[in-house]
């Protein structure tokens, strides 16, 4: 076996996602494993500089990892031939800049989203990297994720028949930040910093109903604000000015309707953080982030309405658990291998930056839509 090195500069490894699922759960998960193996004699070795603006916060990791390479100072890092592939986990409203950056450096990038602020920013990011002729990935995680790789199986498989319709749930209560610290960033609900669930979290729906179902081809969305003061990371109060919960209606190619919820303002009364729920002509599901179940046509009970009596029936129990039929290793991890399988072995990838613009646009065009009170269709993006 051979052993190569492959350097990745990691910008944004003091915040949550950063550090837990891209540094911990998938770089240091590599290494932990004994690197990653291309099946040609070759073993990927990573090695992670880690960097960021305060850097006592990036020593302490890097301490605690046996880590030795931190820098707050990109443009050294981005001009250091031997790194190979650029990350970014930073906050939204600075990813753009730095991602032009590190293609303009002739580095892999390799990025969380959404990639830009907006659709124009997003697909300057993607054409610059084509002309470039850098490797270019953006995170989509939840495709990953168990319970829609069991969804998916289940799609390839014919299992709905003609789908009819998704419906998903998604979201938590995110404390306020004065009586409980807030589970999230103060930056997400200030519009002017790049918050807002619908910049966050429409990209993410972007490519679930993209490779599950089938392209949006127009929607429509309402977004609010319905916590309009929240407290900040130093217990100050602040004016929430972008939007913590937005109900979406999406049209897929083919024909089937998506309808979405995202919300930072409800409690959760289902089993997972979210959920969405198939059906079909022939069947239905319901998937979460780990499990998926399912109720097939010829089993379906034939329930009657009559709201004088109380109800009998536990539907829960009228639906079977999809087996997992495989071994599911963490969903962020399994991509990073695939992406440095395509930097360094040229394996196929398509989850690339035009990907990440098409969710970027689908954002933009969901705020707009919320703002004219109106439908709106999605047209096809390209370079």
């Amino acid at each position: 076996m051979t052993r190569k090195t492959v350097r990745i500069a990691m910008n944004g490894v003091t915040g949550r996602m950063g550090y837990r699922q891209h540094l911990v759960r998938s770089i240091l998960a590599l290494r932990e494993q004994g690197g990653l193996d291309l099946g040609d004699g070759t073993v990927l070795w990573p090695e992670p500089v880690l960097l960021g603006r305060r850097e006592h916060a990036l020593r302490e990791i890097a301490e605690r990892h046996g880590l030795d390479q931190v820098s707050t100072d990109v443009d050294a890092v981005l001009a250091d031939p031997s790194v190979d592939i650029y990350f970014d986990a930073q906050v939204t409203s600075a990813r753009a800049e730095a991602l032009t950056k590190a293609i303009a450096a002739g580095k892999h990038v390799y990025t969380e989203k959404p990639t830009a602020t907006g659709l124009d920013g997003a697909l300057a990011l993607a054409r610059l990297a084509h002309a470039k002729g850098v490797k270019h990935g953006v995170v989509q995680d939840k495709i990953f994720l168990p319970g829609l790789r069991k969804l998916k199986r289940l799609v390839d498989g014919g299992f709905f028949g003609r789908i009819l319709s998704v419906r998903g749930e998604f979201g938590y209560w995110v404390f306020e930040g004065d009586w409980q610290p807030a589970q999230r960033p103060s930056w997400n609900y200030r519009a002017e910093d790049g918050g807002g669930i619908v910049l966050d979290m429409f990209p993410h729906w972007d490519y679930v109903l993209h490779e599950l179902f089938g392209r949006v081809t127009s929607v429509q969305v309402l977004a609010a604000t319905h916590i309009p003061q929240r407290w900040d990371e130093n217990g100050k109060p602040y004016d929430a000015t972008a939007d913590d919960a937005a109900y979406g209606v999406f049209e897929l190619e083919g024909g089937a309707v998506a309808q979405i919820n995202s919300s930072w303002a409800v409690r959760v009364h289902r089993d997972e953080l979210v959920e969405f729920q198939v059906d079909g002509t022939e069947g239905s599901a319901v998937a979460g982030l780990r499990g998926c179940r399912v109720q097939h046509r010829g089993a379906t009970p034939k329930p009657v309405w009559n709201p004088d009596v109380p109800a009998t029936e536990v539907f829960r129990d009228q639906w079977q658990e999809v087996p997992d039929n495989a071994e599911f290793d963490n969903g962020f991890k399994a991509q990073w291998e695939l992406f440095l399988k395509h930097v360094h072995a040229d394996a196929p990838y398509h989850w690339d930056l035009l990907a990440g613009a098409r969710g970027v646009q689908l954002a933009e065009l969901g705020l707009k839509s919320s703002a004219e009170g109106r439908r709106i269709d999605v047209p096809e993006i390209s370079l």
